[in-house]
């Protein structure tokens, strides 16, 4: 039997996973964690008596905070022997702004959980979400992504990108370690139920968007659902490695960019590098405005391969949109067989 602590319970993609865990006989306990008051939706998941579920406030990107929290007499008495690690996603998937030393959240967050699962005698195993954005893209629409794929160093990179990076070498230097069983999984952009886009690093509410003209790369996603599954297959799987895990579609940026109720200005792609070189000379807060970049441009799909063989994860939904007229899309259940 396992007990589980999964940070960021209070947001979207938190309360998925508790849920599913929650369903899972393998589960005794679940600690959740999350910066803001208790989920209402928890409060149906106490009263149906599945595994004891605790909650619990903590912001796990402030030192003194993480530490707190995991060196409580309270997290001593959950006796967790798994952590599953979320990014922060309340809205976009993206935070502004540094945090601890100059750190994005997403870094500062994954260095500080990872630090002190080590740390804690009790913990066994960590299952980490990363991103699929991390990769090195080639031109076209030919990208064929294997977990040994190269991941994308580019000194101009975006921070939310480069901040995604950081996190995954952080995991990533733990897979071989013995101290615990580590499992990374990296995933596309993340579809809710109410057609939500999650963790996309392109498709930030608050700023704008630029297309090059003539290109509309094709995207991999995952339902919320399927990656609720996959962090349940990762924790029992009994092994560690690094893991993509996607839905079975494959979606044009533009219809991402429409579903997120935004816009895109078409620029021809001479005009963009330009762009992008006069947003970093004015400045901090024009830096951050994805003006240019491979994900804009180039497509790519992810061999999930792995991930079936070894986690024993196949992805369950698909991702389609409803009738015109109605002009929300929508997830439509498929049997996982």
């Amino acid at each position: 039997m396992t007990r589980v602590l999964v940070t960021h319970a209070d947001e979207p993609i938190g309360r998925g996973v508790v849920k599913c865990l929650a369903r899972d006989p393998r589960v005794e306990a679940i600690f959740a964690v999350g910066r803001g008051p208790t989920p209402r939706a928890f409060d149906a998941l106490l009263a149906r008596g599945g595994p004891d579920t605790q909650y619990a406030r903590a912001d796990l990107a402030r030192h003194r905070s993480a530490i707190d929290l995991f060196h409580s007499q309270r997290f001593r008495d959950a006796a967790i022997d798994s952590v599953v690690q979320l990014p922060p996603h309340a809205a976009d998937g993206s935070r502004e702004g540094p945090s601890w030393e100059g750190l994005t959240e997403i870094t500062a967050e994954t260095r500080l959980v990872v630090q002190l699962a080590l740390e804690a005698r009790s913990v066994k195993n960590l299952v980490a979400l990363g991103s699929a954005y991390v990769y090195r893209l080639q031109p076209g629409n030919a990208n064929r992504l294997t977990e040994d794929s190269e991941l994308d160093f580019d000194p101009r990179l975006p921070p939310e990108l480069r901040a995604w990076v950081d996190a995954d070498m952080i995991v990533h230097g733990e897979v071989r370690g013995e101290r615990l069983r580590v499992v990374l999984l990296r995933a596309p952009t993340v579809v809710g139920s109410r057609g939500d886009l999650f963790l996309s690093p392109l498709l930030h509410p608050d700023r704008p968007l630029a297309r090059a003209t003539g290109f509309d790369p094709l995207c991999p996603v995952i339902s919320h659902r399927d990656l609720a599954r996959a962090i349940d297959a990762a924790l029992f799987a009994g092994c560690s490695g690094i893991f993509n895990v996607a839905g079975r579609e494959l979606l044009p940026l533009s219809a991402l960019v429409r579903w997120a109720g935004r816009s895109a200005w078409s620029v021809p792609h001479p005009l963009l590098g330009a762009l992008g070189r006069g947003a970093r000379l004015l400045g901090a807060g024009w830096r951050r405005l994805p003006f240019d970049g491979p994900a804009l441009r180039y497509g790519f799909s992810l061999d999930t391969r792995r991930a079936e063989r070894e986690l024993g994860f196949r992805p369950a939904d698909r991702i389609g949109v409803t009738p015109p007229g109605d002009g929300q899309p929508r997830l439509e259940t498929t049997s996982a067989g």
